[in-house]
């Protein structure tokens, strides 16, 4: 940390970690030491004392813990208080556990008069450890969703707040631009978002949250229309009709990158995004929050543009 201030450390710290998260490049135990570490640093006391639960286990007293095991989705059977109490690492252990049991569950090769019965007893073992792995890995992909939101919060919030103001300028002028040129309709919804923030209130939240969706549905007609064609990317067939916004949006990104990590990271932005501004989330979206989803859509909107276009439209050669 030597030479650099807090604020800078904390921005290098969350950009490290969304690769971290979104590339799969630290196990379990390392990964939330080091998101700890962060919380610690921008001061995210219900992120810091979450992350502990996930280190060492949930109790059954405490609010943050309850409130987190439902979030994790790690109830069973809530008014029973029964669900997976064990910490992060665990949850991954048993995962790697039950899928090896389960690979070692070969139907007998008998013929006895007791054949038929050893059979459905191998199949309902096979159908419990497989009910038992679905739900384990649901618990693992909410923490890293959460991890990743918290993440993302804190280093869209910093990089905005390191920003000299002339820069952010500069740099609103050219997405402005860009945006003026290739999506213009987008460039029209901007201030409403802005008003209702202003708003502070739950109706003011729900409404610039709708309208970041629809942002985002715009920019995808804007530069890649719909279609009924379909496209391969990674391995998956994806259509792109008028209702697959994220599809189009996706394939506009990856006909003008190269570099796998980024589409990679993209993709993941661009999926957060629309889980948080669609409807029926909104009612647990703070102002604070509104605003982080808001300027994230903007920087978003402008990395995709600056991929293939200079602010004065001139395509950039791959």
């Amino acid at each position: 940390m030597a030479g650099k201030s807090q604020s800078e450390h904390i921005l290098e710290l969350s950009r490290e970690l969304l690769d971290d998260i979104e590339l799969g490049r630290l196990e379990a135990t390392k990964l939330l030491l080091k998101c700890s570490r962060l919380a610690r640093l921008a001061g995210s006391e219900e992120v810091l004392k979450w992350i502990g639960f996930e280190m060492s286990g949930y109790n059954g007293s405490d609010p943050i813990s309850l409130l987190y095991m439902t979030k994790t989705g790690r109830w069973i059977n809530y008014e029973k208080k029964q669900g997976y109490w064990g910490p992060f690492a665990q949850q991954e252990a048993s995962i790697a556990a039950l899928t090896a049991k389960l690979s070692s569950m070969n139907l007998p090769n008998i013929s006895s008069e007791y054949a038929g019965i050893a059979i459905q007893g191998v199949i309902t073992a096979q159908n419990a450890t497989t009910t038992s792995i679905s739900s384990l890995s649901g618990v693992t992909s909410r923490v890293l969703a959460l991890l990743h939101k918290f993440v993302s919060e804190v280093y869209y919030e910093r990089e905005f707040a390191a920003l000299a103001e002339s820069t952010f300028e500069r740099y609103k002028k050219d997405v402005d631009a860009l945006i003026a040129l290739h999506a213009g309709d987008v460039l029209s919804k901007i201030p409403a978002v802005v008003n209702r923030l202003n708003e502070k209130d739950e109706e003011g939240i729900s409404q610039a949250l709708a309208t970041c969706r629809r942002i985002l549905e715009a920019f995808a007609d804007a530069i890649f229309p719909p279609t009924d064609s379909t496209i391969e990317l990674n391995g998956n067939t994806l259509k792109l009709d008028a209702s697959k916004h994220q599809n189009r949006i996706n394939a506009y990104i990856a006909g003008i990158t190269t570099s796998s990590s980024r589409r990679q990271r993209l993709r993941q932005n661009l999926s957060n995004l629309f889980d948080r501004v669609s409807t029926g989330v909104h009612k647990d979206v703070t102002t604070e929050e509104a605003f982080s989803l808001f300027l994230n859509t903007y920087l978003f909107l402008g990395e995709v543009l600056h991929l293939g276009f200079s602010p004065d439209g001139v395509v950039k050669p791959e």
